[in-house]
């Protein structure tokens, strides 16, 4: 009898429809409210999407998985897992965040990681009825860490090849990202939440290696070893079976050739996805690649994710966060009539000032401005710090300032041309949290943000949070224009921005609620209250904009 290894995991909801992921130990039929899917195989691990139709607008319905008529979930120890549908007008309430290492349990020996953010928010969901759980929640990057293990994968990892070979304590294949997925998908509570809350999902440099796609230097060396192809082949087939699927919605999947060419193979589908996964690694070398980007509309909300790692395009003296098709796609996924934009990017797009100016310093100088020398050292520069923001891809960071300022001035909003009251840019990756503010040389009615969360359970040293609280200093940002000045011009930047709350440390999320033109910011951290279990602290409770904004 097939078992449920994974999941189910709730990803697309929309008005009347929703998807669910499942893995299980056999190939097998799987019924969701009636609707069934047969499973797939990919390197002898079977999965099945299950789209449901039909369902009311507005509606909360609870439901069961069956494989092969045999009853498999919900849990008996959990709440019963639940489909709530989008209105078209309603409020809305996100929580988002990124950067989770393992588990708790996988971790208990590891004293500086700390409570897990999302398990405590699942404990904290569970004490509540429905109508105070999230609508949806958006996992920012590094869902997984294959440079990083837990003592508990690492010992597995040490049973299937020799840590002494390159790439050492890292995973190198599919089947070892499926036990990553496993360990953290595993969690009991996490599973269950998972299974209630619409998830979208991006990948980060972890979910593949650090530095991913830093800069062409990078890839060249990379390239060069041994163990990199069959890295990155497992780490994007990996990516797209476990997440990138559920971000599509019922007709995207049906539009989708690769997906319908596994879901229909004659066998196993790994040679298909190795072929896609090898392809879509060479876009940073100029292919065509794929795209990762996407787009949800809930309700009123427009939610438009960029992947700023897959997408970065690094030859031929090129540097752009996003090729340029794909930038222009991301441009037309603006145009309509919404109260909020939120854009996904695990980068976040603006930083403390003064690192920013370092990193398009540093991206001038890598590009040969003072001269060969200088050029290899801002490179080592670059690599060795992590300069690798939108701040180090500054024509795309224009770029998108420049869309801004579009939507915000009503050009891209039809058909009533009001623009919307914030966007809102949600980001991870560095380890604290913060909220930014952007000032645009004409004003607009439009308000624009940077809402930074991160991690959900990692830890920074104390050296790197000190960088974090000094850089958003004016005198800082001062010394470094003015220093970096000296040696060679740092391209002006078409807008500025001021820090409106933050730095926070720690393992946290965000929730952002939306109704109607209003918009309201929680950070939360996660840790154990005095003589208590885990709990949460407010550490920003911020109003972005209010009911009667209009233009």
């Amino acid at each position: 009898m097939a078992k449920l290894i994974l999941g189910p995991v709730l990803r697309h909801v929309g008005r009347s429809d929703a998807t669910v992921w499942v893995e299980t130990s056999d190939p097998c039929t799987v019924e969701i409210l009636g609707h069934r899917e047969r499973t797939w195989t990919v390197a002898g691990h079977h999965y099945a999407l299950v789209v449901i139709e039909d369902l009311e607008p507005g509606s909360t319905t609870p439901y069961e998985v069956r494989l092969d008529g045999d009853p498999v979930w919900p849990h008996p120890d959990f709440p019963a897992s639940v489909v709530r549908t989008l209105s078209d007008d309603g409020p809305l309430e996100l929580a988002f965040g990124s950067c989770r290492f393992a588990t708790t349990s996988a971790t208990e020996n590891d004293d500086k990681l700390g409570a897990d953010a999302l398990d405590a928010y699942a404990q904290r969901m569970m004490t509540r009825t429905p109508d105070r759980w999230p609508d949806a929640l958006l996992l920012l990057g590094d869902q997984v860490y294959a440079d990083e293990l837990s003592e508990q994968t690492l010992a597995r990892v040490r049973e299937h090849h020799d840590l002494d070979e390159p790439p050492g304590p890292q995973v190198r294949n599919y089947e070892e990202y499926t036990w990553l997925y496993a360990e953290s998908w595993s969690d009991p509570h996490v599973r269950w939440l998972l299974s209630t809350v619409p998830t979208s999902m991006i990948f980060d440099d972890h979910d593949v290696h650090d530095d991913w796609n830093t800069s062409q230097s990078w890839r060249d060396e990379v390239e060069a070893t041994s163990w990199w192809e069959e890295r990155i082949v497992g780490g994007l087939a990996s990516y797209w079976v476990y997440q990138h699927l559920g971000n599509l919605d019922p007709v995207q999947l049906a539009e989708n050739a690769l997906y319908q060419r596994v879901r229909k193979a004659d066998g196993d589908a790994e040679p298909l996805l190795r072929e896609f996964a090898s392809a879509a690694d060479e876009e940073a070398d100029g292919a065509k690649g794929a795209q990762w980007s996407y787009r949800r509309d809930l309700g009123r909300v427009r939610l438009l994710v960029i992947d700023s790692r897959c997408g970065r395009v690094l030859s031929g003296g090129q540097r752009e966060m996003v090729s340029d098709p794909e930038f222009s796609w991301i441009e037309r996924q603006t145009q309509g009539d919404y109260d909020h934009l939120l854009v996904g990017t695990s980068l976040p797009w603006l930083l403390p000032r003064a690192l920013h100016d370092l990193e398009s310093w540093d991206e001038r100088l890598a590009a040969g401005v003072r001269g060969n020398r200088v050029a290899r050292w801002a490179e080592t520069v670059r690599r060795g710090a992590d300069l690798e923001h939108w701040a180090a891809f500054r024509d795309s960071f224009d770029r998108l300032a420049r869309l801004f300022a579009d939507i915000g001035r009503g050009r891209c909003t039809e058909p009533s041309g009001r623009p919307p009251a914030t966007i809102c840019v949600l980001s991870g990756d560095v380890h604290h949290a913060y909220v930014a503010q952007a000032r645009f040389p004409d004003p607009m009615p439009t308000r624009v943000y940077q809402l930074t969360c991160s991690p959900l359970h990692n830890y920074v040293p104390a050296a790197v949070r000190a960088v974090f609280r000094i850089s958003w200093s004016r005198a800082m940002e001062r010394t470094v224009r003015f220093a970096l000045g000296r040696v060679s011009e740092v391209p002006p930047v078409p807008i500025e921005w001021t820090k409106a709350t933050g730095p926070f440390f720690g393992n946290q999320i965000a929730t952002l609620r939306l109704a109607g033109r209003a918009a309201h910011l929680v950070l939360e951290r996660a840790g154990r209250v005095p003589h208590g279990p885990i709990g949460f602290t407010t550490t920003a409770d911020l109003v972005l904009s209010t009911p009667d904004e209009t233009t």
